[in-house]
C-alpha cells in the first residue's frame, strides 16, 4: 500500500479568472505548485476537470486524471483520482498553495500512523481576516473548532501558541478520505464554509501539526502581488 500526493485544479474560479493557468513570472501557477512538489521525490497526481491544464503540465512527471466538473469540492476531486487504487495515505494538496516543504509533507505522512487525518497550522498574529481560517486545539494536539471568526478571543491573556492560522493542507487514510466524501455536508460547514467541519461533525479526529514555515494560498490579484515579493 503507498502514499500519493494529489492536487486538485479545477479551471473555474470566482476571484481570480482561471486561476490554476495564471501566469507567476511566467509560469502557470499549477505549474509552480507541482514543480515544488516533485522535489519532494513523493508520487504525485494532479485531478483536474481541464484539458487546458492538463495541457499545461503534461511534460511534467506526474500523473493527471481528468475529473468530472460537476464534483462539490477539491477533496471530492482527490478521491475520484485515487479511488480503487492501491494507495492508502494521501496528502491532498491544495493547487493554489505556491509553497512546499519537503519536511512538512513526511511529517504529515507520519502522523497517519495514529491519527486518521492530519493537517497543519501556523503562528500568525494577523488573524482577523475573514479569509484567513482560524484553528483551536486540545491538549493533544487535535483539532477542537475551524472558524472564520478570530479564536480563542484574548479576554485576559496573551498566548505563546495562539492565533493558529490553518495551513490548507490535509493528510487521509484512504477509509477517512472515503467516509469524508460520503457524509454530507454539515450544519457548521454551510454556516462556516469550511468543510474540514464536516471531519469534526461526524467525530473524526484531526490531527493538527504546527509548523514555522510559510504558506500562502493565492485567490486574488492582491494575493498575486504579495507572492511575488517572497519569491
Amino acid at each position: 500500500m503507498g502514499r500519493v500526493v494529489v492536487v486538485p485544479a479545477r479551471l473555474k474560479s470566482t476571484r481570480l479568472k482561471e486561476k490554476p493557468l495564471y501566469p507567476i513570472k511566467g509560469k502557470p501557477l499549477i505549474r509552480w505548485v507541482l514543480e515544488n512538489l516533485l522535489k519532494c521525490k513523493e508520487k504525485v497526481i494532479l485531478a483536474t476537470d481541464s484539458q487546458r491544464i492538463k495541457e499545461a503540465v503534461e511534460d511534467l512527471p506526474v500523473e493527471v486524471v481528468l475529473t468530472p466538473r460537476e464534483l462539490p469540492s477539491g477533496t471530492d476531486r482527490v478521491y475520484w483520482a485515487i479511488k480503487g487504487k492501491d494507495y492508502s495515505q494521501i496528502i491532498n494538496f491544495q493547487g493554489d498553495e505556491i509553497f512546499c516543504y519537503c519536511e512538512d509533507l513526511k511529517r504529515l505522512f507520519d502522523a497517519l500512523k495514529e491519527s486518521e487525518v492530519a493537517t497543519l497550522a501556523r503562528k500568525d498574529e494577523n488573524f482577523k481576516d475573514p479569509n484567513k481560517v482560524k484553528v483551536v486545539l486540545d491538549s493533544k494536539g487535535y483539532a477542537l473548532y475551524f472558524s472564520r471568526s478570530p479564536i480563542p478571543h484574548f479576554r485576559n491573556k496573551i498566548s505563546s501558541q495562539y492565533p493558529l492560522i490553518h495551513v490548507g493542507i490535509y493528510a487521509f487514510r484512504y477509509e477517512a478520505l472515503k467516509n469524508f466524501v460520503s457524509l454530507k455536508p454539515s450544519e457548521l460547514e454551510r454556516i462556516e464554509g469550511l468543510e474540514q467541519l464536516r471531519l469534526l461533525e461526524n467525530n473524526l479526529k484531526v490531527k493538527v501539526l504546527l509548523t514555522k514555515n510559510l504558506y500562502f494560498g493565492i485567490d486574488t490579484q492582491e494575493d498575486v502581488r504579495e507572492v511575488l515579493k517572497w519569491l
